[in-house]
């Protein structure tokens, strides 16, 4: 086994052990990918301020999420598939993140289901849900969420209508795969990925086949997909799942200052910027980018996180810096259980926190909560007036 020190580790180990097609559902973003890259390489363009001869004792990562006490500001963003990365994927990484002592947000889209994950943990995790036509699936999808005594709803409201995923057109990516020349000798060279999924009976999305309307197996799940998303949403209708939901809720895939104020006028108890990793509107700015100007407009009367780019716990640092009160992993976490399985979520969270806390204490900063601004170099042009 290599030795892991980083989340680029894990990457490399997860595109030797995962097939191809899941692989590049998370390692690729829509259209050109600009967006994709930005999210990370605009991280780069932050500098970190250097202290010394400054007391760095009895540093602390602990914080707070919607009222949540956590080891870190630092969840387990939503991630559609998880199960097909390693078999029953999302369990493992919810065990991985009740152990550790951050929230796990489970995805709509996941192989295993709300109540599969309830009965394989034994704290409360965040369920994401779509922003679905169907009144009586929505409905349905809160009550379940309820019942697993889920402790927080996460609304994405940046997928309406799929932004083009070249990688995943051309890779014909479904659940369970389909089975193509190309696809089956890819998956032969993944041994311990198949015996995996051989020993699960979880390969489709198991919120929706025998839950939503007319979906009874894996056969008519496609047709559903393609007429679910409510292309029609607005604000009223958001109220309307407010209404479904009575515990904290969460808008993820804010991107725009006016969208922020319409997200707290709805009831949000805190949103995400989060422009869906780069695989929605591509050419739009990177999360990172967005950041500043929508802490400024609504930070001092709702929770704002931060979702997209993130690959270190120094672009965590750089975050909280700007102003977030938390932040997501998806794709670094992934990496993980894509190469190890639970043990690989686990070390992206470690590698993750060990960065986040060294970071913070090079410059000159105990405790996470007071991270401002001071400990950034940011140059002019990073949040310049767009025309």
């Amino acid at each position: 086994m290599p030795v892991i020190t980083c989340i680029e580790d894990l990457r490399r180990l997860y595109a030797r052990r995962a097939p191809r097609m899941f692989y590049d559902y998370t390692e690729s973003g829509s259209f050109t990918e600009q967006t994709f890259r930005e999210n990370t390489s605009d991280f780069d363009r932050l500098y970190l301020r250097q202290r010394v001869a400054v007391d760095m004792t009895d540093r602390s990562t602990a914080s707070r999420m919607i009222g949540q006490e956590v080891v870190m500001p630092v969840a387990l963003a939503p991630v559609g598939l998880t199960g097909m990365q390693h078999a029953d994927g999302e369990i493992r990484a919810a065990r991985a993140a009740e152990e550790f002592g951050v929230p796990y947000t489970l995805s709509t889209m996941s192989i295993c289901s709300i109540e599969d994950v309830a009965e394989n943990t034994t704290r409360p995790f965040w369920m994401q849900v779509y922003t679905l036509k169907d009144d009586d699936f929505m409905q349905r999808l809160f009550d379940r969420a309820r019942d697993a005594k889920c402790s927080a709803a996460v609304i994405t409201v940046d997928l309406q209508l799929l932004g083009q995923r070249h990688k995943d057109l051309k890779n014909g990516l479904s659940a369970p795969p389909r089975l193509t020349m190309k696809s089956v000798a890819n998956m032969m060279t993944k041994a311990q990925w198949g015996l995996g999924m051989l020993g699960t009976k979880r390969r489709s999305f198991g919120n929706i086949v025998g839950h939503a309307s007319g979906v009874t197996d894996p056969s008519s799940l496609s047709t559903w997909i393609a007429e679910a998303f409510d292309q029609a949403l607005n604000w009223d209708r958001i109220r309307q799942f407010r209404r479904m939901w009575d515990g904290p809720l969460i808008i993820k895939g804010i991107m725009d200052v006016r969208d922020a104020r319409e997200a707290l006028n709805v009831g949000a108890d805190a949103i995400v910027v989060s422009n869906h990793g780069g695989r929605q509107l591509d050419g739009a700015l990177s999360a990172i980018r967005a950041l500043p100007s929508i802490v400024e407009a609504v930070g001092d009367r709702i929770e704002v996180h931060f979702d997209s780019g993130i690959r270190t716990g120094q672009d965590v640092l750089k975050a909280l810096a700007l102003g977030a009160k938390a932040t997501y992993i998806g794709r670094a976490y992934v990496y993980g259980l894509g190469a190890m399985g639970e043990a690989g979520v686990t070390r992206a969270l470690e590698v993750i926190h060990k960065e986040l806390d060294t970071s913070m204490g090079l410059c000159g900063r105990r405790d996470v909560t007071t991270l401002d601004r001071d400990i950034l170099m940011i140059p002019k042009d990073f949040e310049g007036d767009w025309v």
